[in-house]
């Protein structure tokens, strides 16, 4: 399959080290494209969950996926979520072409646009409340794993898959709510900022809508997840789209089983660095 050169991607809340997380699907897509800035947008390693036990191959691949992209030119950009919050510390880190940070601010053709993953909304992820959102945590990706094995059941029965939790979410009046709230304080934070874009993770809620208030009009943007919806945000052509992952234009792909612990083809000094450094990460999380 050719790759797809594409301005900006904005990927985020991959969760890998979760049971949850589809990093076949993650890798496939990454293999499909060519970005010329790639956004990592929270929530990328699920560093609130990781256990050593548990962090295959195919999550070291979709890391091995992004390093290639960096080393063929890719600007990468890593932007902390409450999961990955460890990162913080290093925030503001640039080496070659990769960056981490906690946010950023990228003018792209004449129009501003403010990328943060959206945890600074969210009570429960701060003081003791955090305790709270990690057995959710805990218990979300139970959820995830009993329905990834009746969707298989259900696919060996001709059936189409289906999403507990996101039946559940979307039945409760309240987290229904809570996403609407949290799309217009982005927006309306966006607004008195003049921003003409926001872009936003966490919710696991992929969107693109026109918020107005009396003081002005952004676009909120949502890149959603790879637990539940498979999406990303795409720049091309002056426009923002929402790309939805689809089994059946990859059908015939086959994703090639790699390790870390060899040294990565292909990749300069810098991007070695940076693969290390991230390896490290998840080595001692």
């Amino acid at each position: 399959m050719d790759r797809r050169t594409l301005d900006v991607v904005v990927v985020s809340d991959l969760h890998l080290g979760t049971y949850g997380c589809h990093a076949k699907e993650i890798v496939n897509y990454l293999k499909s494209i060519q970005p010329q800035i790639l956004v990592l947008n929270g929530d990328i390693i699920d560093i609130w969950q990781f256990n050593k036990r548990y962090f295959p191959v195919s999550h070291m691949q979709v890391i091995k996926e992004i390093m290639h992209l960096l080393s063929k030119g890719t600007r990468v950009i890593y932007i902390t979520g409450n999961h990955d919050e460890a990162l913080r510390r290093y925030s503001d880190m640039h080496m070659g072409n990769f960056q981490l940070t906690d946010k950023v601010v990228m003018e792209i053709n004449g129009k501003m646009t403010w990328i943060f993953h959206g945890d600074v909304f969210d009570a429960t992820t701060k003081g003791s409340a955090k305790l709270l959102a990690k057995l959710g945590g805990h218990g979300y990706d139970l959820l995830i794993l009993i329905n990834s094995l009746i969707n298989r059941f259900l696919k060996l029965m001709g059936k189409e898959k289906m999403s507990f939790s996101k039946k559940v979410k979307n039945s409760v009046k309240k987290a229904v709510s809570w996403i609407g709230n949290f799309e217009q304080t982005a927006a309306e934070l966006a607004i008195e900022k003049k921003y003409d874009y926001v872009i936003c993770g966490h919710i696991h809620q992929p969107q693109k809508r026109i918020i107005s208030t009396k003081d002005g009009a952004v676009t909120y943007l949502n890149s959603g997840d790879w637990i539940e919806n498979l999406t990303a945000l795409e720049y091309q052509h002056n426009e923002w789209t929402i790309y939805q992952y689809d089994e059946k234009q990859f059908a015939t792909t086959t994703t090639p089983i790699v390790t870390m612990e060899k040294k990565l083809p292909q990749l300069n000094v810098v991007t070695d660095e940076v693969a290390l450094f991230i390896h490290s990460l998840v080595v001692q999380s």
